[in-house]
This record gives C-alpha cells, structure tokens and sequence, in this order.
C-alpha cells in the first residue's frame, strides 16, 4: 500500500505540472513489485479523474481538429494493446516496457531541445495514433501521444487541454473493455478509489506548482528519472 500511495501522489503531481507521464511514472515505480496486467486497471482509475479535471480547465483551448482523428485512432490501436496485455508474458512485457520508457524519454528530451512544431501527415498520424492506442492498452502511458500533441499545439494550456481530452475518451473506453475482458476486477477498483484523494492532492499540487517550477526543468528531471528506470526494468527481467 506504501507504494501504491507513493506511485500515486508522484504520478499526479508529474500529470498537474505537464499534462501527461503520470502513466510512465505510476507504472515505473509499481513494475518492480507488481505485474502490468494488475497494474494498468489501477492506474487506469486512479488517473481517470485527472484528465477529465484538467480537460475540463482548459476546455477552452480545445482543438477538435487535432483531437477528434487522434481520438479514433487511439481507440483502434487499443484493442490490440488490451489483447496483449491478457495474454503475453509479464517480464517480457516489463522488457518492452524499460524499452519504450527509454526511447520515449530520449525522444522528448530532443524534440524539447529541437522546439519544432508543425502539421502532422496523414501517415504520421496514423501511425503514431496506433501505436499510442496500443501502449495505452498494454501499459496506459501516453508518452508518444504526448510527443504528437507538443508538434502541433501552440502552447501548455492548448496541449494540456487537447491531449487531457484524448486521455478522457480513451480511458473511458478502456475502463468499459478491462470490465468486459476480466482485467478490471471489484478489488481493483476498491483499490482505486481509496487512492482518489491521494490522486486530487498530487493534482492539486502539481497544478498549483506548473506557475512557479520551471516546467523545462520538471519534465527534463522526469525524462532522466524514466530512462534510468527503464534501464533497470531491462536488467532486472532480462535474466
């Protein structure tokens, strides 16, 4: 529970301050002790709430001509993710894991340095639109959406609202489909709500805090924290 409670007030903290990661961080603290087919209906509740609340504060500089086709996208791509969750075996999950963490977090940390933004092509949205769905399925991070939403919104409230909004849809769609398939149990769901005011806490702080932290600096010390978790998710399961 220790644990639980620490992967939950860091996760929100890190969603209030940049609008995304608190999958990548909720599941890198938890993987070292627990398995993603337990982790991923967790994080999936506990984070639920979070997007909507920060959708709904930047509802104003929503773009539905960037969010709806990724939304679609998103959900198609999480179909499969879900299949392979069930059924694929936890440390080789855990390996792809540590990989994704690190090439995800050495992507970011160039395109922060890069600051390019610009229009998406159809093909590039297509396929970054899947694999996002995918990883959303099997481990619920966003960090590739993310990475597509920075190209092409102007600002932080802008991607924070947009991509927040693409989160809402999908995990409402995940929590409906974890039901179905057995994935999203009674004593999950127990689990979660008990961690909802350590959620709305974290989110709480995370947001007040974006004003005054360097948010350069934040998502940079995340980055760091991610690949060097990731590193040691590799290690620990390769044997």
């Amino acid at each position: 529970m220790f644990w639980l409670i620490v992967a939950t007030l860091c996760s929100s903290f890190v969603k209030g301050i940049c609008g995304f990661a608190d999958g990548l961080v909720f599941t890198t603290i938890l993987s070292f002790s627990i398995n993603n087919i337990d982790i991923s209906p967790l994080e999936l509740m506990i984070a639920s709430p979070g997007n909507v609340i920060i959708a709904w504060k930047e509802r104003k500089n929503l773009d539905w001509k960037v969010c709806l086709p990724i939304v679609t996208l998103v959900l198609l791509g999480d179909i499969p993710g879900i299949f392979l969750l069930k059924n694929v075996d936890a440390r080789i999950i855990k390996v792809i894991f540590g990989v994704i963490i690190i090439g995800m977090a050495v992507e970011m940390l160039f395109r922060e340095k890069a600051k390019k933004r610009g229009r998406q092509s159809g093909l590039g949205l297509t396929v970054i639109g899947l694999l996002s769905g995918i990883l959303c399925g099997l481990y619920g991070i966003g960090a590739l959406l993310a990475a597509y939403m920075d190209r092409v919104t102007e600002d932080s409230h802008s991607f924070k609202g947009n991509l927040c909004f693409v989160f809402s849809v999908e995990c409402t769609f995940r929590i409906i489909v974890y039901s179905c398939v057995g994935i999203l149990t009674w004593s999950v769901f127990s689990q979660a709500v008990l961690m909802i005011p350590v959620m709305l806490l974290g989110l709480a702080l995370g947001i007040k805090s974006s004003s005054r932290f360097d948010e350069k600096f934040t998502k940079k010390l995340v980055m760091i924290i991610l690949m060097l978790s990731g590193a040691a998710l590799i290690v620990n399961n390769l044997g």
